[in-house]
């Protein structure tokens, strides 16, 4: 099946009250992140999920910023719950004719994971690491393959698994 046929993602279903996300956002390739973040948002009101939007300078700090996000989440509410329940990061690498693409993309992804698996956290990851800008636009169409949508329904599945064992 092309990346055209695809269905749209569908937001899962998830355990419990409404999860509350923060969506850190690069947006660089303002016109490609804005899509991921409409495909994003799609998924977040199909779940009935509230979110809040944090911009950031470039992919580089995706995971700074989502680190930076626990830190004053370590603060609870008054009810000791964490402020978000789950976090997505969206933007786009393109390459260019020097090798700082393959370093961006790799310590970013790498980043990223280290966040997530270092501190627990459901994370959904919609970095776009392509070639050339219309290879982007591709995959942050409002139709099928948009990867805001996916990174989203993959980041609320993982809060769904965490809250189903317990974790948070």
């Amino acid at each position: 099946m092309s990346t055209e046929d695809a269905e749209p993602p569908r937001a899962p279903r998830v355990q419990g009250p409404p999860p509350h996300l923060l969506v850190v956002r690069a947006p660089y390739y303002r016109e490609v992140v804005d899509g991921l973040s409409d495909g994003a948002a799609r998924i977040l009101s199909e779940a009935g999920a509230t979110h809040e939007l944090l911009d950031v300078a470039g992919a580089f700090e995706l995971p700074q910023a989502i680190r930076l996000a626990l830190r004053a989440g370590a603060r609870t509410d008054a009810g000791g719950a964490a402020r978000f329940d789950g976090y997505i990061a969206l933007g786009c690498v393109v390459r260019g004719e020097t090798d700082h693409y393959e370093y961006i993309c790799r310590e970013t992804m790498s980043g990223l994971m280290h966040v997530a698996l270092t501190y627990g956290i459901a994370l959904g990851t919609g970095l776009l690491t392509v070639d050339t800008v219309a290879q982007a636009l591709a995959r942050a169409r409002p139709d099928g393959h948009n990867k805001g949508a996916e990174a989203t329904a993959a980041a609320l599945r993982q809060i769904d698994a965490a809250r189903r064992l317990g974790a948070f």
